[in-house]
């Protein structure tokens, strides 16, 4: 831990010789990590588990990353929760290859950036409250297009001229 951040990992001794180990567990929270569908709850524990171990050239993380999850059913847009498990298996590198390997910056390693990105990678993109879920009631939610004239639901006007092609076909 570096100045307070439990996500801050020291290396120094790590990297002393390649095969050095070093146990991480923590429990924290990582606000704001969200699609439009899903988050990972607000205020939350984040749970990791990682092995640290000096490999030539940089360190691996290997372990796991549990959280919990809220968001909307894509068809009835109920609240819809669930945890999230993520396996882990990044390196760290002095020289980072982008989007492959994370950076060694000085003596520390910043655990927050890949566990943002792997909780977003791993949370549902349309997530479902129920694998039948029927969607919206009918009779509760109907779906019409209102005139002005109040004689009721009409055609969508999008649909104008296909009824025009329609109206020359039976003319």
């Amino acid at each position: 831990m570096v100045g307070g951040n439990p996500l801050q990992i020291n290396v120094v001794e790590l990297r002393r010789s390649v095969g050095n180990q070093r146990q991480v567990s923590e429990v924290v929270g990582l606000d704001d990590v969200a699609l439009s569908s899903a988050r990972l709850v607000p205020g939350s524990d984040v749970t990791v588990e990682l092995l640290l171990e000096a490999v030539s050239g940089g360190v691996s993380a290997t372990g796991t990353v549990d959280a919990a999850w809220n968001g909307e059913c894509r068809r009835c847009l109920d609240t819809v929760s669930g945890d999230l498990h993520v396996d882990v298996s990044e390196v760290y590198e002095d020289r980072p290859t982008e989007g492959e390997t994370y950076p060694i910056e000085g003596d520390n390693i910043d655990l927050e950036p890949m566990l943002r990105e792997l909780a977003i990678l791993a949370l549902p993109i349309n997530p479902l409250c129920r694998e039948d879920c029927p969607g919206p009631v009918p009779e509760v939610f109907p779906v019409v297009v209102e005139s002005d004239d109040d004689e009721g639901p009409t055609t969508d006007p999008r649909w104008a001229a296909l009824d025009a092609l329609r109206d020359d076909v039976g003319a």
